[in-house]
């Protein structure tokens, strides 16, 4: 007696129900995933119809960041690490004291984040944001 061959059923995945899978987990990671927004500089803006005010020399400390990144405090260069320091002794002697930060067309952003967090650690509060310098 010969042995029969056995007929090979095809194998399927059933895939019916695939997509509502795909679709359940899709939702899942968006529920649960976080998104990290980014926050900004959190600068308030004069109004538009302020009159300007003339402001005594003594009253102001000039910033200025160059192309090569370097922070000129009063036209001396001191490292941006330094500032927080500098502008805290400074508004001790004089509570009326507004930062002027100016800066040039090339300047990278990454030195002008880290001037203005070390005012915001120096707790400045009076910070003048001017035009960047034509080269």
């Amino acid at each position: 007696m010969p042995l029969k061959k056995r007929q090979k059923e095809d194998v399927e995945i059933p895939s019916a129900s695939l997509a509502d899978i795909a679709f359940l987990l899709l939702i899942f990671f968006l529920v649960c995933t976080t998104i990290d927004v980014d926050k900004g500089l959190r600068l308030v803006l004069p109004p538009p119809d302020v009159t300007e005010e003339k402001i005594p020399k003594k009253n102001i400390l000039n910033i200025l960041i160059n192309d090569a990144g370097e922070v000129l405090l009063d036209n001396e260069i001191v490292n941006v690490r330094d500032v927080e320091r500098i502008v805290r002794d400074k508004l001790i002697e004089n509570d009326k004291l507004i930062i002027s930060v100016k800066t040039t067309r090339l300047t990278k952003y990454k030195v002008y984040i880290e001037l203005l967090d070390q005012l915001k650690r120096a707790d400045a509060t009076r910070i003048s944001i001017a035009e960047p310098e034509e080269v």
